[in-house]
């Protein structure tokens, strides 16, 4: 299975890259994890329970980091095993400075077996790739939420300007008002008639 993908996270490389070496942020990340143990600096020892299919899969696998760049990219590679089967696998994850934050780039090639690899690929594809989403999600709101917040006053405040820009403006205000009911107004005799 191959799996590739990016995310964008609103935070500068450096604590990109910082966090991805913290193990607390990575054990609240994981979806599932019940266990996130680190062994040594590249090391770690993971245990975590998702659902695959119909199976409910308790995974234990060692994780190590692998041709370190800092702050640009780094290699993953892990193995588990669960009583439903087995997973190994490498994942090649790179940063790249991105419209004012980074541009996380990974691509993970696994392999699975045992009962688990009976449910055919493309639910395995389906629920790697929902993990990997649940995952870069929860990794990004952990590292910079006051800078999604900001981003999200920053709108509102342009919003609002903008806003006020109209009332400023009776003409346009009128126009737009009259736009919308005519728009309104086609759109209720189209889905009547």
């Amino acid at each position: 299975m191959k799996l590739t993908g990016s995310y964008q996270i609103n935070l500068e490389k450096q604590k990109v890259w910082e966090a991805l070496n913290n193990s607390e942020i990575l054990k609240q990340a994981i979806p599932g994890c019940e266990d996130f143990k680190k062994n040594s600096e590249t090391k770690f020892t993971v245990a975590a329970t998702n659902k695959i299919g119909p199976f409910n899969a308790s995974f234990t696998g060692d994780i190590e980091l692998k041709d370190l760049d800092p702050p640009n990219s780094y290699k993953i590679t892990g193995s588990g095993s669960s009583p439903v089967g087995f997973a190994s696998g490498e994942a090649n994850v790179t940063l790249e400075s991105y419209d004012g934050g980074t541009k996380l780039i990974y691509d993970v090639e696994a392999n699975v077996g045992g009962k688990i690899a009976q449910v055919g690929s493309r639910l395995i594809d389906m629920s790697a790739k929902k993990m990997a989403d649940i995952f870069f999600g929860k990794f990004s709101s952990l590292i910079a939420p006051q800078l999604t917040s900001e981003k999200t006053e920053v709108a509102y405040k342009s919003k609002i300007e903008n806003i006020n820009k109209i009332k400023k403006k009776p003409l346009n205000f009128f126009l737009i008002y009259t736009a919308l009911a005519i728009s309104l107004a086609i759109l209720g005799y189209y889905f009547l008639s």
